[in-house]
């Protein structure tokens, strides 16, 4: 059952009205009642005046007395309780409903990330539960403040879209999650490179799913996160718990582009510690420019090495037939070729257009 579908009472009386009714039709007034059931006469008062709450140990008293079962008064009390902290949670998201705002809501009840509720009361409830937080502070604690940095190490507050952003990385937590990954293994990971550029040689139908495959093997989970509204990633990499954690988009829906992505993530979690987070195409105050630098050499050397982009360019002019060739030879796909060369504007645009596909994940 969905939060929304259930009931919860508006008001529950405290028992305290119930038991005045009571002593009401026995003729009895709280002195004698306190005194039957011994308790003090001032725990009574309390009780009816709404002030104090029934205990076990007085539900069993009254159960004597009044011979109505301790379980009643138990139950009652506990309606009463619940109400009553439900009454101060619908306080808390008012309070929050600014703050669920600031995310691209339609586009999280479209993609799935959220049920498809109407009212702001329910979409604040529902932002909530999503991270995972009792309030809004706790939020602004550990995206902004950073009071868990053993979870999450840099804070939002200095990026463009924080609340987008924040949106798109809970999702891959989230993801990640409801993935079984072996224990991470450096050494296995490092030994399923090869078997993983054969992959993006290829790029077979189903790639996603090998890729995934072959990462959880070596104790890497590697999700699709979608890009969200306002929150323009590639990718990210960071570590939940032991585990390292890649995030990717497929933003430009180019296989080029995806692969060379994962490599560079895969470098992070090579060549970095486990203290870092990156986020790819995010401008944050903690960013370490050599460090994305060093994650971008690795991905050149996982796609395409320099001395493979020298060797191409020599054998200018390019065909298409030179280009699947060298792709072969150096186990890489061709859209790898044309798209790096295009992106450092040594060969046209119009030349092997045809091999950067799409990346399909599903």
């Amino acid at each position: 059952m969905t939060r929304q579908n259930q009931y919860f009472p508006q008001s529950v009386p405290h028992p305290g009205e119930t038991l005045a009714e009571k002593l009401k039709e026995m003729e009895m007034g709280p002195k004698e009642f306190a005194l039957r059931t011994g308790k003090p006469e001032k725990t009574i008062i309390a009780v009816l005046k709404g002030e104090s709450a029934i205990t076990p140990d007085m539900a069993v008293q009254f159960e004597n007395v009044t011979k109505i079962p301790a379980s009643f008064w138990m139950n009652h009390q506990r309606g009463y309780d619940e109400c009553m902290a439900r009454e101060k949670r619908q306080t808390v998201i008012q309070e929050a409903t600014t703050w669920a705002k600031q995310f691209p809501l339609a586009d999280m009840i479209k993609k799935g990330w959220l049920p498809p509720v109407t009212t702001m009361q329910e979409k604040t409830t529902e932002m909530l539960a999503f991270f995972g937080f009792s309030n809004h502070t706790a939020w602004e604690d550990y995206y902004f403040r950073q009071q868990l940095k053993v979870a999450f190490r840099i804070s939002l507050a200095q990026t463009n879209e924080p609340y987008a952003i924040s949106a798109w990385l809970r999702q891959g937590e989230l993801q990640a999650a409801a993935l079984k990954a072996n224990d991470y293994s450096e050494r296995k990971f490092r030994e399923a490179l090869p078997e993983l550029k054969a992959v993006m040689a290829s790029h077979p139908d189903g790639f996603f799913d090998q890729l995934q495959h072959i990462c959880l093997e070596a104790g890497v989970k590697v999700v699709h996160t979608p890009c969200i509204n306002k929150a323009p990633i590639s990718g990210a990499t960071r570590w939940l718990n032991d585990t390292p954690f890649i995030q990717l988009t497929g933003r430009y829906n180019r296989n080029d582009i995806f692969w060379f992505t994962f490599f560079h993530e895969a470098g992070h979690i090579l060549l970095h510690g486990k203290k870092d987070i990156f986020l790819e195409k995010v401008a944050y105050s903690d960013k370490d420019l050599i460090k994305e630098k060093e994650a971008d050499a690795f991905a050149v050397k996982w796609t395409l090495t320099e001395d493979e982009e020298t060797e191409i360019l020599a054998a200018a002019p390019l065909s298409d037939k030179k280009i699947r060739h060298f792709a072969k030879q150096f186990n890489t796909h061709p859209a790898i070729i044309i798209g790096r060369l295009q992106h450092k504007k040594l060969i046209p645009y119009a030349l092997g257009r045809g091999y950067l596909e799409p990346v399909v994940f599903e």
